[in-house]
């Protein structure tokens, strides 16, 4: 009988475990329906969301774009710096070898006469007074040789300041451009991210990307005429720096760009109003503060108008709400309304 219950037994533990394995298999089978998908991939965006997110990309890489900018002004000046005190510091070394040279002779004159006590030389001359005028000669020399003497102590102190400051700016340089090498991926990663996020949309969709706010923009190149724009009053740089705008539409956004092919927000406000003759700092952050602020209430032609809290962003005003400016990789320079991002201020630069 024993021998009869332990197959039963066996059996009764391998049907525990095909039960088990059957819970167990219909739980994941029940689980896996319930999840709705859970171990699948993330649905794919909408088109809407990817153009959000896009937008999103665009405006933190003009934020860095900015850094970039300001940046690369600083590292450029760092280098202007460096090579004056090394043009400086080669002149001053030329002043010195030839002070040292005009020293070498003075010496091998002193070492060829003998270098005879002035007493015994009178004792010795045939010609005493002659002697005498030539020992007053050569004690208003030896006064040239102690000056000739200071100026080459002072410029050895000079060099030596000259290139303990080369080297201080040179380290300073260094660190500029380890700065504009971080900006710089900063805002490729950038691209990169929204370029492989429009490459999910059809073609349609990213040419909405970018014709948004042109769709938006009512006016055009002949209805917003610089010349009929602005008022008498305003100042003839104005006028000139909006009239450069116009005739920019159209050129692509290249971040970094200062044109005169290409721009970015800043390098083409910067563009418009040094053809006016204006000199106005690389950097959104550094031309909102480059003229006297105004409310947006009292906007006239050609002054400069900024976007985002942290002012990454700026066009030139054009009349009748509207702007010409650089927006993004996605868009070539346009016309757009102001409302088209969030305001954060305007300056009048002339």
């Amino acid at each position: 009988m024993g021998a009869h219950r332990r197959p039963r037994q066996r059996a009764k533990g391998g049907s525990r475990a095909r039960t088990a394995a059957t819970i167990t298999l219909a739980g994941a089978a029940t689980a896996t329906g319930l999840g709705g998908g859970t171990g699948h991939a993330d649905p794919q965006p909408t088109a809407a969301q990817v153009r959000a997110k896009v937008d999103k990309l665009y405006q933190e890489a003009e934020v860095a774009t900015e850094k970039y900018n300001g940046a690369k002004e600083k590292a450029d000046a760092a280098e202007q710096r460096l090579e004056d005190l090394r043009d400086e510091a080669a002149r001053k070394e030329d002043r010195l070898n030839s002070a040292r040279e005009a020293l070498g002779s003075v010496a091998a004159a002193q070492y060829r006469s003998g270098g005879l006590d002035p007493a015994l030389q009178l004792a010795l001359s045939a010609d005493p007074d002659r002697y005498l005028d030539g020992a007053a000669f050569a004690e208003r020399a030896g006064s040239r040789q102690q000056a000739t003497v200071g100026r080459v102590r002072k410029e050895l102190r000079d060099i030596e300041q000259l290139r303990g400051a080369a080297r201080v700016e040179a380290a300073s340089l260094k660190s500029r451009r380890a700065e504009l090498k971080r900006h710089r991926e900063t805002v490729t990663g950038k691209l990169e991210a929204a370029r492989r996020l429009l490459s999910r949309l059809t073609a349609e969709e990213r040419a909405d990307v970018g014709d948004r706010a042109s769709r938006s923009a009512p006016g055009t190149r002949a209805g917003l005429s610089p010349s009929s724009q602005a008022p008498n009053s305003r100042a003839a740089a104005a006028v000139a720096a909006v009239a450069y705008a116009y005739q920019k539409l159209g050129s692509p956004y290249v971040w970094g760009a200062t044109g005169p092919n290409a721009f970015d927000c800043s390098g083409l406000t910067q563009a418009a109003y040094r053809a006016a003759g204006v000199s106005l700092p690389r950097t959104t952050y550094a031309q909102i503060d480059a003229g006297r602020r105004v409310p947006r209430s009292e906007l006239l032609p050609g002054d400069l108008v900024f976007f985002y809290s942290g002012i990454s962003h700026v066009g030139i005003y054009v009349g009748k709400g509207q702007m010409i400016h650089a927006p993004n990789p996605s868009a070539p320079v346009r016309v757009a309304p102001v409302d088209e991002m969030p305001f954060a201020g305007a300056t009048r630069v002339v």
